[in-house]
């Protein structure tokens, strides 16, 4: 997999994202993904003005949209766009009792999955989809 990071947060990031985006790039895809960082202010506007929802989030990911345009084999393997928000990702950990390097590798890989057609929409796609997770973050050593 190839993801191309586009870091749109406005301060220092203080640990290695990059390293944590080359580990996953190990995923079993030949797909490429745009992953852009952000802060509460960007994740809140595009959260109210994409899912209708006026509050931040930690994550977003959006499937490349090519049914309506002309395609090459080469726009087949364009995942889609994740928006992550470096704010969330160290509340998150604070308030989780992890790693900051463990709640970054848990949001891109949850929003990894989603550009590959994994949903928590009912019982058992959630099952499905933390089950792979755990077994993505495991086996590239992010636990708990």
């Amino acid at each position: 997999m190839i993801i191309n990071v586009f870091n749109n947060y406005p301060k220092e990031i203080s640990f290695d994202f990059k390293k944590i985006i080359k580990d996953l790039e190990q995923y079993e895809s030949n797909k490429e993904i745009s992953l852009i960082l952000v802060d509460l202010d960007e994740i809140h506007k595009i959260n109210k003005e994409y899912r209708n929802i006026d509050r931040p989030t930690d994550v977003i990911s959006f499937e490349a949209d090519l049914e309506d345009e002309i395609t090459s084999p080469e726009d087949d393997l364009y995942a889609g766009d994740i928006f992550l928000c470096i704010d969330k990702v160290y509340e998150q950990a604070k308030s989780y009792g992890h790693s900051v390097e463990r709640e970054f590798a848990f949001l891109l890989c949850h929003g990894i999955l989603h550009l590959h057609g994994y949903d928590h929409m009912n019982s058992f796609e959630e099952k499905e989809m933390f089950a792979k997770q755990e077994e993505i973050l495991e086996k590239l050593n992010y636990r708990r």
